[in-house]
């Protein structure tokens, strides 16, 4: 009998002992407790990462409830997940919700960001939006295919860098850079040579160059002097000029009609140059004058007053009359 009730006190001690283990358990655990009321809001994410059921929801940086479920949403491309929140804890429909992740490599989290806590207050059943967590394992992909890419373009520049060796930085090149170079220096050698002998040239013959400005200053002044004077002149006489020039203009006239009218035939000069007949005449007796000279010179004129020989003539004689 005492036997029996040993056992009967003993297995009643285990099951309070597993009860209050139970309770503590899930008192000190990640989920809900048993004994605080809670109410559910449902957060739309497009990825979770590696967010569990269970994991906590923290409301700056104090947790508040805890994951309940997480599920795949209708559309079969987001992601619904199930927050129950204690029912002392007010959220604002402004309040932002983010994935996060407790230290760098920690277990991922629910934060609730409050804002300006600008009513309503989100009701049970209230849909909200989460932007998605850090992703590091994309990060990493990202990072790994930009270095790639650095180290394609490091390649490149390699042998960018090999061919510029290869044509530009070969043995001839570098000669004929050497040579360059030796006779950039030579001429700047001669050019500061160049110099030195101008400045020596100017140095020794100052005084001539200090007289040679002068005259040329003088020169200039007299020639402002001559223009003056010119202008004057100008000026005094220009009644006279403008006279002269009118003169000029009327003798001009004159000769002008005088051509005229020896072209139409007028007057003796004009009758000479139209009349072929007469003009024809006076040119025989200019060649029987040149004839005449010409044995006078060489006969002399007692020969000729003695000798009554007819002379000579290379054209014949032709009459005035007509």
């Amino acid at each position: 009998m005492d036997k029996s009730r040993l056992e009967i006190k003993v297995g009643l001690f285990v099951f309070i002992g597993l009860a209050l283990l139970a309770v503590l358990l899930i008192q000190f655990s990640k989920g809900a407790s048993l004994f605080r009321g809670t109410y559910e809001l449902r957060l739309h994410a497009a990825n979770v990462g590696g967010l569990k059921q269970r994991a906590g929801v923290l409301l700056a940086g104090v947790q508040v409830g805890s994951v309940s479920d997480i599920k795949l949403a209708n559309d079969g491309k987001s992601v619904t997940i199930l927050l129950s929140i204690y029912k002392e804890n007010k959220i604002y429909h402004d309040a932002r919700f983010v994935i996060e992740m407790s230290g760098f490599l920690g277990d991922q989290y629910v934060s609730i960001i409050p804002t300006t806590n600008s009513p309503p207050v989100l009701q049970d059943g209230a849909d909200v939006v989460c932007q998605e967590p850090f992703n590091l394992q994309e990060v990493a992909r990202s990072a790994s295919g930009f270095i790639q890419r650095i180290d394609e373009t490091a390649k490149k520049l390699d042998d960018s860098v090999t061919d510029l060796r290869r044509v530009v930085l070969n043995e001839q090149t570098l000669t004929n850079f050497s040579a360059t170079m030796h006779n950039l220096r030579t001429l700047s050698e001669q050019a500061m040579g160049t110099v030195n002998d101008v400045n020596a040239l100017v140095a020794t013959n100052g005084s001539q160059i200090n007289l040679a400005v002068s005259n040329v200053v003088f020169f200039s002044q007299e020639l402002m002097h001559l223009a003056n004077a010119a202008e004057g002149v100008l000026a005094t006489n220009s009644t006279d000029i403008t006279t002269a020039v009118k003169n000029i203009e009327s003798s001009t006239e004159v000769l002008k009609s005088m051509l005229n009218d020896i072209q139409s035939g007028k007057g003796l000069a004009g009758t000479m140059i139209r009349n072929e007949q007469l003009a024809t005449n006076v040119q025989a007796i200019a060649n029987n004058l040149a004839i005449t000279s010409s044995n006078l010179n060489r006969l002399g004129l007692w020969h000729f007053l003695w000798h009554h020989e007819p002379l000579r003539t290379n054209a014949p004689a032709t009459s005035l009359h007509h």
